[in-house]
């Protein structure tokens, strides 16, 4: 077999092993985002609509979150072979995920294809390997993110638009993907448009040249993104997630400030004042603020953000790379490479951020997944040169040549950071964070199923941390999805949508001194809803053994 082909089936089975292995377990449970993912799918496949009845929707209204509903599509085909459970909602993720991995090796060959096609491939391989340990990729990966595919569809569509300005053809491939990408994930809204242009500024001489075939391609594109785009506009909630997470979405403590500050500075006769406390002004701060935090060193290399985005005591990248990274970003800028490959390059990793810069919740690892592979690329950049550089070093001390210290050294340390890593997210993970998971809903309908014949109604909170408790009931009881369409019953209230039940099930706070216990009703909440001397049937606990969630006769 071809040395080239062996050295990519290594990397892909690496791939497909850490994105594959305990899919279904590691993370401990779906969180609600996955849940309403599976549950909408099967209601797709069952019924041709989602939890609200819509028939075939291009967008989901899931929790008002209304997300494209592309993600929502390739779990229907997974369910379909599957059933209904946790494996099969991550499938397509880890699968498209594994995917990534061997497209960003192609992507690197047609990027950096004016180099030494030697160089070039080991660059290539490099990459690929990187982006297949990568924890910020895994993480992603192996959970039912959206954005994952996002990225995906992105690579794509770039890796076919450089082939394409070979093999015109192939630029209709790219507009497809392009397309694909808006129907994912909300931040492609943005980001997309941004890579577009920047496409065509970077490679404007040669698409000038081929004008007439371009038109048609951004014809196709126009077509091809026209349903998404119609739904999006023909729809006044379509737009409520992208207000909700705004930095303009809750302006009255802002802008309360800054109007006390006008009001002073105008009085006090402080002109610069006025001018730097004008809410545009603020505005702007805050958008610069949001946008130079994704390059803080701390949240990339060591601290990360919120527990369900990477596993404690790390960040979102490895530590190791942090050398390599600082070298292949200097190197490409002064390195003998194409000035379209780092005009490209670093256009696609100055304007990655900028979708999460309007957003609050800011450094968003999900938000600007299509940093990757560019952090790898320049890492492998930096090893390739630092691989060259120690073997070119003679130095030595009693007739031992020091690089070969070097090497161990370095070497040891890049297999602890990964080791590390490995035992954080497969071992240590489930039981320190099973809580950030939303796990015991699995447990708590099981044991509810064997005892929910003898109640007429069954009262579940959905305070946290158990929100959104209804969709993971209708996920683990398979409740029939034209009968919840048909009786279900819902009170919208923003992004903390409430449901009133389904069945016997009734979704609403539980105050105790309040309800009837007359022994005909089961209670599902937390420990702290329930007085000391309940009659406890079940209680369920977290995997570090703190209480989770307690099943009460009334």
């Amino acid at each position: 077999m071809n040395k080239r082909i062996v050295i990519l089936l290594v990397i892909t089975i690496i791939s497909v092993s850490l994105r594959f292995w305990q899919l279904g377990q590691v993370p401990p449970s779906p969180d609600w985002d996955e849940a309403a993912l599976g549950y909408n799918a099967y209601s797709i496949l069952e019924t041709g609509r989602d939890e609200y009845g819509t028939l075939l929707p291009v967008i989901l209204r899931s929790f008002d979150d209304y997300k494209p509903a592309l993600y929502g599509y390739l779990v229907v085909s997974s369910v379909a072979l599957f059933g209904l459970n946790v494996w099969a909602v991550r499938l397509p993720s880890a699968l498209i995920g594994s995917l990534t991995v061997v497209m960003s090796y192609f992507l690197v060959i047609e990027l950096f294809r004016l180099g030494g096609r030697q160089k070039q491939r080991k660059l290539a391989y490099l990459t690929a390997f990187l982006l297949a340990i990568s924890p910020w990729h895994l993480q992603f990966s192996r959970i039912a993110f959206e954005s994952n595919v996002g990225l995906a569809f992105n690579i794509f569509a770039l890796w076919s638009f450089l082939v394409g300005l070979r093999k015109q053809m192939f630029l209709f491939v790219s507009a497809i993907f392009f397309a694909l990408s808006l129907y994912v994930y909300q931040s492609e809204k943005v980001f997309v448009p941004m890579l577009l242009l920047v496409l065509l500024i970077v490679f404007f001489e040669k698409l000038w040249k081929i004008k007439g075939k371009v038109v048609l391609v951004i014809g196709a594109l126009l077509i091809s993104s026209a349903p998404f785009i119609y739904a999006t506009f023909s729809n006044p909630d379509a737009l409520l997630r992208a207000k909700g997470v705004s930095v303009f979405a809750d302006q009255t403590p802002f802008l309360e400030t800054t109007v006390e500050r006008l009001i002073r500075d105008r009085e006090s006769g402080d002109y610069l004042g006025v001018v730097l406390d004008n809410r545009r002004v603020k505005y702007s701060f805050e958008f610069a603020k949001g946008y130079l935090s994704h390059f803080d060193l701390n949240w990339l290399f060591i601290a990360g953000d919120q527990p369900r985005h990477q596993p404690s005591g790390f960040g979102h990248l490895y530590l190791m790379e942090l050398p390599f990274m600082l070298a292949g970003i200097y190197g490409l800028v002064f390195g003998n490479f194409s000035r379209r490959t780092k005009k490209l390059i670093f256009a696609w990793f100055l304007i990655t951020p900028l979708p999460a810069a309007f957003t609050t919740g800011v450094p968003h690892p999900i938000r600007t997944l299509n940093f990757l592979p560019l952090f790898q690329i320049f890492t492998a950049l930096g090893l390739l040169v630092f691989i060259k550089t120690i073997f070119n070093f003679q130095f030595s001390i009693f007739n031992f040549k020091v690089k070969y210290l070097v090497f161990l050294l370095s070497f040891l340390f890049i297999i602890f950071n990964f080791l590390y890593y490995f035992n954080q997210y497969f071992v240590q993970q489930n039981y320190f964070l099973s809580q950030v998971w939303q796990y015991g809903y699995k447990e708590v309908v099981v044991a509810v199923e064997e005892v929910q014949d003898k109640y007429s109604t069954i009262v579940v909170t959905n305070k946290p941390h158990l929100d959104q408790s209804y969709i993971f009931f209708l996920f683990y009881t398979k409740y029939n999805p034209a009968m919840y369409q048909a009786g279900g019953g819902t009170v919208t209230g923003g992004f903390a949508e409430t449901h009133t039940g389904f069945g016997k099930y009734d979704f609403r706070p539980i105050n105790w001194n309040e309800e009837v216990k007359d022994g005909s009703t089961l209670y599902i909440g937390r420990p702290e809803d329930f007085p000391g001397d309940v009659k406890v049937l079940k209680e369920i606990n977290f995997l570090d053994g703190t209480p989770a969630i307690k099943i009460v006769e009334g």
